[in-house]
C-alpha cells in the first residue's frame, strides 16, 4: 500500500506547467497521453485499495462494538454476583472482563489505524481525480494549440512553452496559452482544497457518531432502550 501511495503522490505532485511545455517543444501529446495511462491505472489500484480497507474499517468497528457490548454486560453481572455474595462466579467474570477489555482494546487499536489508512486512501484518490480530470481537459486544450500552430506555420522554435506563449505574437496562439496557465493554476488550488474538505466530512462523521454513543449510554443507564 504504501508503494501504491508513492506512486499516486508522485503522480499528484507532477508540475503540470512543465508536462505541457514538454509538449509543445516536441509538438506531440505523448507525455501527456502517458500521465493520463498512469494516472487511471494507479486510480483503478486506488479504489481497489479503498474498498478492501473500508471493509476491513467496518469489520473492525463491528467486532469491537460487539466485544464491547460483552464487556459492559460483564462489568454489570460482577456487581450483581458481588451483592450475592458469589465470590468465586465474580473472580471468574473479573477474568473474563480483564480478557475480553484487552481484545476490545486490540479491535480498537487496529479500527484507527485501518481507518486512517483508508482516509489517506480517499484523500489520494480525491487529488489524482482533481489531476486527471484537468490534464483530460488540457490535453484537448494543448491539441488545439498544436493543429493552430501546425495550421499557421507556427514551427516548434516558436512555441517552446506556455511562457513562450505570453510574447508570442500570435493573438489565437497567446489567448489559448493564457488560458491553459488559469486552469492549470486552478488544478492545483482545487487539489488543494480535496484534502480540507474530505477532513471535515469525516470529522463531521466521527463527531455524530460519538454524540450518538453518548446518547445509547445515556439511554441503557436509565433503561429507556426497553421501553416501547
Amino acid at each position: 500500500m504504501a508503494s501504491l501511495l508513492d506512486k499516486v503522490n508522485t503522480l499528484i505532485s507532477a508540475n503540470l506547467h512543465s508536462m505541457i511545455d514538454k509538449a509543445l517543444e516536441s509538438n506531440n501529446l505523448k507525455v501527456m497521453d502517458e500521465y493520463i495511462r498512469q494516472a487511471e491505472k494507479n486510480l483503478d489500484a486506488l479504489e481497489d485499495s479503498a474498498a478492501t480497507v473500508g471493509g476491513t474499517v467496518k469489520t473492525l468497528k463491528r467486532k469491537y462494538d460487539e466485544i464491547s457490548a460483552k464487556v459492559e454486560k460483564l462489568d454489570r453481572d460482577i456487581d450483581l454476583l458481588l451483592t450475592k455474595n458469589k465470590n468465586d462466579l465474580a473472580m471468574a467474570t473479573q477474568s473474563d472482563l480483564n480478557s475480553k477489555k484487552q481484545l476490545a482494546q486490540e479491535y480498537y487499536e487496529q479500527w484507527q489505524q485501518q481507518e486512517g489508512e483508508y482516509k489517506k486512501l480517499m484523500d489520494a484518490k480525491l487529488k489524482l481525480e482533481v489531476r486527471l480530470e484537468g490534464i483530460r481537459q488540457e490535453r484537448e486544450q494543448i491539441k488545439a494549440l498544436l493543429e493552430l500552430a501546425e495550421a499557421k506555420k507556427i514551427t516548434t522554435k516558436t512555441i517552446r512553452s506556455i511562457e513562450d506563449l505570453q510574447g508570442s505574437g500570435d493573438a489565437d496562439a497567446r489567448r489559448i496559452g493564457d488560458q491553459i496557465r488559469a486552469r492549470l493554476d486552478k488544478i492545483d488550488a482545487e487539489s488543494e482544497m480535496v484534502s480540507s474538505r474530505l477532513q471535515n466530512q469525516v470529522d463531521d462523521v466521527i463527531g455524530a457518531a460519538e454524540l450518538e454513543d453518548q446518547l445509547a449510554e445515556r439511554r441503557s443507564r436509565l433503561g429507556l432502550d426497553k421501553q416501547g
